[in-house]
C-alpha cells in the first residue's frame, strides 16, 4: 500500500499515529517511520536507475570496453565519478574566468583601439596642417627665389649679350655705357 507518510502521520500527545484506510490509527515508532521513508526512497532510486539504464547512450557506453572495465571495477568508477564531480567546480570557475576576461579584453581592445585611432587621426590632422604650412612657405620661397633669379639673370645676361654682339661687330663700348643713352648725346653734338 502506497501512502504519503508526511500527510498521513499525526501527532497525538508526543506519539505518532498513522491514519489507515479503515479509519483506525496505528502507533508508529521512529524505526517504522524510517523504514517507510527508506522504502519510498528505495523505490524512487530503482525507478531512476531503471530510467538511466534504459537510455540508449548509457547502453552503448556500457557495451564499450571502458564501460565494461568500469562495471567490473567499481572502485575505479567511483573514484572517476568523485573526481569528475569535485573537478566540475574549479573547471566552471576557470571557464567563467576565461570567458569574462575574453569579453573584458575585447571591450578593452575596442576602447583602446578607438582611443588610438582618434589620437592617430588628430596627429595626422596636425601633421598634414603643418605640412600644408611648410609647403606654402617652401612654395613662397621658391617663387620669390625664381622671380629674383630670373630678374638677376635678365639684367646680368642683357649687358653681356650686347657686348658680345658688339664684340662680334667690332664695336667696343665701356661696360657701364648704355648705347641708348649715347645716341641722344651724339645727336646733340651735331
Amino acid at each position: 500500500m502506497l501512502f504519503d507518510v508526511h500527510r498521513d502521520i499525526h501527532r497525538l500527545g508526543g506519539w505518532k499515529y498513522i491514519n489507515l484506510s479503515s479509519g483506525r490509527f496505528k502507533l508508529l515508532t521512529e524505526s517504522s517511520i524510517m523504514a517507510k521513508e527508506l522504502q519510498d526512497l528505495q523505490k524512487r532510486w530503482h525507478s531512476m536507475m531503471k530510467t538511466i539504464h534504459s537510455n540508449s547512450h548509457v547502453v552503448s557506453f556500457m557495451n564499450s570496453q571502458l564501460g565494461q572495465y568500469l562495471d567490473s571495477h567499481p572502485f575505479v568508477a567511483l573514484s572517476l565519478l568523485v573526481f569528475l564531480a569535485v573537478s566540475a567546480v574549479p573547471v566552471a570557475f576557470f571557464l567563467i574566468f576565461a570567458v569574462s576576461t575574453s569579453v573584458i579584453a575585447c571591450i578593452g581592445v575596442i576602447i583602446v583601439e578607438g582611443f588610438v585611432v582618434s589620437l592617430g587621426g588628430v596627429t595626422l590632422l596636425c601633421v598634414l596642417g603643418g605640412l600644408g604650412l611648410v609647403s606654402l612657405a617652401v612654395s613662397g620661397v621658391l617663387s620669390i627665389s625664381y622671380l629674383a633669379l630670373t630678374t638677376v639673370l635678365k639684367y646680368w645676361s642683357a649687358p653681356n649679350a650686347r657686348s658680345k654682339k658688339e664684340v662680334a661687330n667690332g664695336i667696343s663700348s665701356p661696360p657701364n655705357s648704355n648705347p641708348a643713352s649715347d645716341e641722344p648725346a651724339a645727336n646733340k653734338g651735331e
